[in-house]
């Protein structure tokens, strides 16, 4: 089977670590010969302006803005859109910026099918473009792309015509499936596939020599944060919750690792609560570095206000590391009930931080499912995908 994927979430030469859960999905779905996948993954314009004046690029980019990477071509059409203004038009924005390299790749690669990741706009261009090509189309649904859009009139718009009008959605959870049929999709096209876990990577080991290889000095509990510094990841109740434990007198020590737009604001708000010497922000990891990390900590935390099935949290489960997370989206399905904590009280986290310290137990107590490998999980996504393509070449010959 030939599969193009189109979506935004996607490593570029400037940000290499982007959505690596959908580099390893593809690459692990694209290894073995049985199926072949090409990527259309855009650049919004904005985001390679600033991150061509902070960063030098992995590798340089061809004048066709193609290459090669994990043995499939990858194609970075710039995404032209009017930053802040005009949202309601973000979509035909989109559509625009990748069809004509959408086009070129459907003449040269000839897919049996598209894949958009990513609800709006890359899933709703997607279903336009694929009908434009008589091809089948599937969507692949995230978290915040459904569940953060209720105060987004003309995107939850677009977003329920993509999900009635494709042929098969992939949702990473259950949660996220309900929500799907919730906002118009047919409950029968609407398919769970959970991320995976590079298990080869992500796995128990020595906690002391984890901690010596990521230059660990004290011996007070570390407790971990992975991830983008957005609103969505509820990092201000976080610092709450720690502000908390050290007026408790508790003693810890906290990384936060990750990069995003809250940064500068975090270390004020670090800088106000008194927390400088013990929280550090550490900057963006490839994922070769993660796993010292996991299990250097005595804990891992994960405060979001939403979330899929967020790969850092399977991940630490994987490492064998204790968590404690928000009870919101598919986390429930992942993590055990004595981790969760209501989103958004820093009260509650800062108890259920205290609790977990003070336990002294480093064994991780068993999820609710134990994180599969990336292989099964494009198994999984392959068999859902193929189907819509039997279904939509059953469709053509009814009607012919």
């Amino acid at each position: 089977m030939r599969i193009l994927a189109l979506t935004n979430l996607y490593p570029n030469p400037w940000q290499p670590l982007r959505a690596t859960f959908n580099r390893q999905q593809f690459r692990a779905l694209a290894t073995g010969g049985e199926h072949e996948v090409q990527v259309i993954a855009p650049i919004a314009w904005a985001g390679e302006w600033s991150a061509r004046g902070r960063t030098t690029a992995s590798e340089d980019l061809p004048e066709d803005r193609k290459r090669l990477y994990d043995g499939m071509v990858i194609h970075h059409p710039r995404y032209l859109y009017t930053p802040k203004i005009l949202r309601g038009w973000y979509g035909r924005f989109f559509i625009e910026s990748v069809r004509a390299c959408f086009r070129g790749v459907v003449e040269q690669f000839r897919p049996d099918i598209v894949l958009g990741c990513w609800a709006y706009p890359d899933g709703w261009a997607a279903v336009q473009l694929a009908r434009e090509a008589d091809l089948p189309v599937a969507i692949k649904v995230h978290g915040s792309d459904l569940l953060t859009i209720d105060d987004q009139p003309a995107k939850k718009r677009a977003t329920s015509d993509a999900l009635r009008s494709c042929d098969a959605v992939i949702a990473v959870s259950r949660n996220l499936k309900e929500r799907a049929v919730q906002l118009g999709a047919d409950r029968a096209k609407v398919h769970i596939v959970y991320n995976g876990v590079d298990t080869n990577l992500f796995c128990p080991g020595s906690r002391e020599e984890a901690a010596r290889h990521v230059g660990l000095t004290s011996t007070d509990p570390l407790i971990l944060f992975v991830g983008n510094l957005a609103p969505v990841k509820g990092l201000d109740v976080f610092l709450d919750s720690l502000a908390t434990l050290k007026r408790d007198d508790r003693r810890f020590q906290c990384v936060l690792v990750g990069e995003g737009p809250l940064r500068a604001s975090l270390e004020s708000r670090i800088e106000s609560l008194g927390l400088r010497g013990q929280v550090r922000l550490a900057g963006a990891m490839p994922p070769a570095q993660l796993p010292h990390w996991y299990r250097a900590a005595d804990l891992f935390v994960l405060p979001s206000r939403s979330e899929g099935v967020p790969n850092v949290l399977l991940e630490a489960m994987a490492c064998g590391t204790p968590c404690i997370a928000s009870h919101v989206g598919g986390i429930p399905e992942i993590a055990p009930a004595q981790s969760l904590v209501p989103a958004g009280d820093s009260s509650a986290l800062a108890s259920s931080i205290a609790r977990a310290l003070a336990s002294g137990n480093r064994q991780a107590t068993s999820g609710v499912s134990t994180p599969g490998n990336w292989s099964a999980s494009a198994h999984a996504l392959a068999n859902v995908l193929q189907a819509a393509v039997t279904a939509s070449t059953s469709r053509m010959a009814r009607a012919a």
